[in-house]
């Protein structure tokens, strides 16, 4: 037998001791986890500057080495979100819906865990404390699987995790490290479909379209963030220009930031030369369209590559566009179904881009960097789902989870001509 195997296995027989636990020991247990990741801090920033160290050597930067870096500041609030996620509403044994039929038989939905979840993620450690803690928070056990530039970091948050299992006596296991990073492993492990009840990509496009075409388990995808702002006619320009500069400079490296700007076309004069000069300010590179280009010199055109391009860098495209219909449109074009806005404050427009949108998350006079599950009540998120099935959006706990059907009856029987007498 395989070593991912044995591993997955060991996972999955944990799987059950993490179902057993009632909702005030899963807080305990991630409260537990919050206290040891602050005071295995040292440990961990260690190992962080191993691996940032390394990636730098290997010509990494930017943003790229933005997101593998840790601080003090950041293990602190790694540790709030693992709080955060252990404050949050228990969601095994909710009951979403009862009804009783008109044979008397008692009807509940129930959610309970999936089971085995398999975390594969790229570049950012804190994924490591963020899926631990929703998947165990959900009753769920999970197998993660990390990439190599964040290996060392990985590896050390993940050993302060499984300490604390230990120590409230769950198998390790319950959180499963591989430590093989060899693609074949990653194949064999989302093959596993007799063991693994998910896999969740989490990372560059590169990765989600291997994970997605190799998988014999089902897979959420975390696709790329093409996130655009629209600043429709009735905008407030001072309002727009607020959220551009948060939604693309705040940090620029992340699935939630914006790639691309939409302006109408009766505020496109007055207001792309603020939002170009605030911009360029702040070291953003522009690349628009021609009615763009002739209201702000020195702006390089953009092509059809550059409004698809997920850029996560100081990099954004810009079109001027007729009205709402036709921003809409560009957004059906090259989105990705992760996160749009509207900045405008006449209802009837933020309605009808509402309603048009078919995207994950939609914002109305808010910033795209909101689209996170931690901003939007959810403690942490283990990725942003924009594949449309049972969630969609920032998952949290409960999208780790599944409903069943709890039926209570007195004997009723669907056929009474089989009764026997």
């Amino acid at each position: 037998m395989s070593e991912v195997r044995t591993q997955a296995l060991a996972c999955r027989d944990a799987a059950q001791a993490m179902f057993a636990l009632d909702s005030d020991s899963k807080r305990k247990l991630l409260r537990d986890m919050a206290t040891a990741l602050e005071e295995g801090r040292d440990a961990i920033l260690a190992a962080n500057r191993r691996d940032v160290q390394q990636a730098a050597a290997k010509g990494v930067q930017g943003a790229m080495l933005d997101r593998l870096r840790l601080d003090d500041t950041r293990v602190i609030g790694m540790a709030g979100a693992v709080r955060e996620v252990a404050a949050l509403p228990d969601p095994v044994g909710l009951v979403t819906r009862r009804e009783t039929r008109p044979n008397g038989l008692d009807i509940e939905r129930v959610r309970i865990p999936l089971g085995v979840i398999a975390m594969i993620y790229e570049a950012r450690p804190n994924v490591t404390a963020d899926a631990a803690a929703l998947c165990l928070m959900a009753g769920n056990a999970v197998i993660l699987r990390g990439g190599s530039e964040a290996m060392h970091s990985n590896l050390a948050i993940g050993r302060v995790l499984q300490d604390v299992l230990e120590r409230h006596d769950i198998p390790a296991a319950a959180l499963t490290l591989i430590e093989d990073l060899r693609r074949e492993t990653m194949v064999e492990l989302l093959q596993l479909s007799d063991i693994v009840d998910l896999a969740i990509p989490r990372g560059g496009e590169g990765l989600i379209r291997f994970v997605a075409e190799h998988a014999r388990v089902p897979v959420i995808k975390h696709y790329k963030g093409v996130c655009h702002l629209y600043v429709d006619a009735a905008a407030d320009e001072a309002l727009a220009l607020n959220l551009l500069v948060d939604g693309k400079t705040s940090r620029p490296g992340v699935c939630n930031a914006l790639e691309t700007l939409l302006v109408h076309r009766d505020v496109a004069a007055s207001f792309l030369p603020k939002a170009a000069r605030v911009l360029e300010e702040r070291g953003v590179e522009l690349r628009g369209c021609e009615r763009s280009r002739a209201v702000v010199a020195g702006m390089r055109p953009a092509s059809d590559e550059d409004y698809a391009a997920e850029f996560l860098d100081l990099i954004l495209a810009v079109r001027v566009v007729d009205d709402l219909g036709v921003a809409v449109g560009h957004i059906q074009r090259f989105g990705s179904d992760h996160t749009e806005v509207i900045v405008t404050r006449d209802e009837s427009a933020a309605r009808r881009f509402v309603q048009a949108i078919r995207s994950a998350v939609v914002m109305v006079n808010a910033s795209s960097r909101f689209s996170d599950g931690g901003e939007l009540g959810l403690g942490a998120e283990i990725g942003i789902s924009t594949t449309r099935l049972h969630a969609y959006g920032p998952m949290g706990a409960e999208a780790l989870t599944v409903e069943r059907f709890v039926v209570r009856g007195d004997g009723q029987v669907r056929h009474p001509q089989s009764i026997v007498t």
